[in-house]
């Protein structure tokens, strides 16, 4: 065994190697292959697109290969009519530019008054001050300055005129017009032709790339790799489905409302708006730049640039913030870092293009990594899935000290459940994550006393009994020494004397809360007795020992049957069983009346355990806080008396 173990570096190492090796292969294949890789991704796009349109044709009756044809023939038709719809406004566009030189060269002199003009007209204020107050100062000159001819090309005097030699005529026979037109055209028509052409087979051959999909993501269980390659295409399919609906109806809002204003043209900017929409968080904005810019060269004034800055932002606004969430969640199931970089980076290797794909393309990587084992990185790190369940970003913050962060986070959960629900789900747990590292010796003392300092805080903030002034004061009453859940007793007992409060009230209105004497169990004991508090129930937290030296003492002032229930928490059942059953034969013994309720807790430590027998002294057995506060509130009317 110990022969093999100096291997293991060293082949981690050598897969690593092969890992960077891969990936730099990856990357030069997707950039020296763009003019291949492009038009296939896009076929890809394509046939996710227009899927559920070739699924209605075969619903209707038509056979699967007809049904593709329709579709094509279709796309191209609408394709090929949008493209000549916008290449004659951008020829109209460009004819009718020269017309809104007078507009444009008034409103730059008109901003230009209103900015440089009035420092200029500072600046010869202050000139002038300056010289009235250097003109009795300044000598005057003695001697004549010298004569100086300034030389021509210094001087506004019109210079020799020189011969203009007439430009060569340009040829205009036929043959070279079409050479011209097809040499302009040719890359996008390759473009088209091979998307075509690959759309057509992908949507042919679909059940097929399924299958082979479903080969590749491994596995011998293919009733799970089904189902989870059908929900990838289906997810894929309706969301390219709803994006592409989204932007065709923000690129027609635009198109209409620049025509009721009266921008020229208002068919170009919809489109345009359309297909730069694509484009993560700029891409409209960079189009309504333009559009501005554009109405206010068209029109004298500027109640045309102020109404198509509002149209933008009224559609934008109505659009992401109702229509989208409606359509497809509030997320598109990526980081907004993973998009903004994946903009750059996409935009690095193919261009605009790349830019226009980059939010699908990512998103396509990400349902792989979700699906496929060996692509989980992807997921984890362009996802907008949490990479750490909330007890273990409780833990890890606590560890760092970060309690604001922590307290954030309970303030969110707290807005949609309980106190009792925050510990039970994620509090208990991630302390229960330090309890493992603890036994396997894993932190120190210090990262020990950063945890219990951060989980002190937090208990601390949460209470809403603790005013912010008692919390500052006590701060640095939190003892090295001393457990979580006895610290936090400890400034209760400083706040109400030793017994938590005074011991004449109404009978039955008293709820002991007792722990067995560990770390654990005091703070579970203590996170109890606060939730109950919270519900306005005089709940006291005492340790075995207080509870049995209490009759030892004389409480003149105390009322008989004060106490009604009494929980006896343990967060180690198996562990602490004999000392369970005794905690509970006392409780028995001094107060038979009261209601016990077991709070018992699973151990995390314990793979499986084993069913624990009844202890017929325990009325009830629980197994979270939750269901201990609710089984006070059944017991308990609020501030009151309990009921039998």
């Amino acid at each position: 065994m110990s022969s093999q173990q100096p291997v293991l570096p060293a082949a981690s190492a050598s897969q690593r190697a092969v890992v960077i090796v891969a990936a730099a292969c990856v990357l030069a294949l997707l950039y020296f292959g763009r003019e291949v890789l492009v038009p296939i991704v896009l076929a890809f796009f394509l046939s996710l697109l227009v899927a559920p349109w070739v699924r209605l044709c075969r619903h209707v009756g038509l056979g699967h290969g007809p049904s593709v044809l329709i579709t094509v023939v279709a796309l191209v038709v609408v394709v090929t009519g949008l493209t000549t719809i916008i290449g004659s406004q951008v020829v109209h566009v460009a004819r009718s530019l020269p017309q809104y030189e007078v507009t444009i060269r008034s409103k730059v002199q008109s901003l230009r008054q209103e900015t440089l003009g009035r420092l200029d007209f500072l600046n010869g204020e202050l000139g002038k001050v300056i010289g009235d107050a250097g003109q009795g100062a300044a000598p005057a000159a003695s001697t004549a300055a010298p004569l100086v001819v300034a030389p021509p090309y210094l001087t506004s005097a019109p210079a020799a005129p020189k011969p203009v030699e007439a430009p060569a005529k340009a040829s205009s026979s036929p043959m070279v017009i079409v050479t011209r037109v097809l040499a302009t055209a040719w890359v996008p028509l390759e473009t088209a032709g091979i998307v075509l052409v690959v759309l057509i087979f992908v949507l042919l051959e679909h059940e097929s790339l399924r299958d082979r999909f479903i080969r590749l993501a491994g596995g011998t269980d293919l009733r799970a790799t089904t189902a989870a390659i059908n929900d990838a295409g289906e997810r894929l399919s309706r969301f390219f489905l709803s994006t592409f609906s989204v932007n065709v109806g923000v690129g027609v809002a635009i198109w209409l409302g620049l025509m009721v204003i009266g921008v020229p043209n208002a068919p170009l900017w919809g489109a345009l708006t359309a297909a730069m929409r694509f484009v993560p968080y700029i891409g409209v904005w960079m189009v309504a730049a333009l559009v501005s810019v554009f109405a206010a060269a068209v029109a004298p004034g500027w109640s045309l640039l102020a109404m198509t800055v509002v149209l933008y932002l009224l559609v934008e606004v109505v659009v992401s913030q109702l229509i989208e969430p409606f359509l497809y969640g509030h997320t598109t199931g990526l980081s907004p870092l993973a998009v903004v970089v994946a903009a750059i980076f996409w935009s690095w290797l193919w261009g605009p293009v790349g830019l226009l794909m980059s939010t699908p393309l990512t998103l396509c990587l990400v349902v792989a990594g979700r699906h496929v084992k060996a692509l989980d990185l992807l997921n984890i790190l362009l996802g907008d899935a949490p990479a750490l369940t909330m007890p273990q970003r409780v833990y890890q913050r606590a560890l760092s000290g970060d309690a604001g962060e922590i307290i954030s986070e309970a303030r969110d959960f707290l807005k949609r459940k309980s106190f009792a629900a925050y510990c039970d789900a994620v509090l208990l747990p991630a302390l229960q994550l330090a309890r493992v590292d603890l036994v396997a010796g894993a932190i120190n003392t210090v990262q020990q006393q950063s945890v219990k300092r951060t989980i002190v805080t937090v208990v601390e903030a949460l209470d809403s009994h603790e005013s912010k002034w008692t919390r500052w004061r006590r701060r640095a009453s939190v003892l090295e020494d001393t457990s979580i859940g006895r610290s936090l007793r400890q400034h209760r007992e400083d706040a109400f004397g030793r017994w938590q409060g005074p011991l004449s009230v109404p009978a039955g209105s008293v709820v002991l809360c007792l722990g067995l004497g560990s770390v654990a169990d005091d703070l579970a004991t203590e996170l109890l007795t606060r939730i109950l508090r919270d519900l306005h129930i005089d709940a006291r937290h005492l340790s075995i020992e207080d509870f049995a030296a209490f009759e030892a003492e004389p409480h003149p002032d105390a009322t008989p049957d004060a106490v009604s229930m009494a929980y006896v928490v343990s967060t180690a059942p198996v562990e602490e069983r004999g000392s369970f059953d005794d905690a509970v034969a006392l409780v028995r013994d001094r107060i038979p009346k009261a209601c016990i309720v077991g709070v018992l807790f699973s151990e995390p430590l314990v793979t499986a355990e084993a069913a624990l027998p009844a202890n017929a002294d325990v009325n009830e057995v629980v197994r979270s806080l939750e269901q201990a506060a609710q089984q006070a509130i059944a017991r308990i009317p609020e501030g009151g008396a309990a009921v039998a």
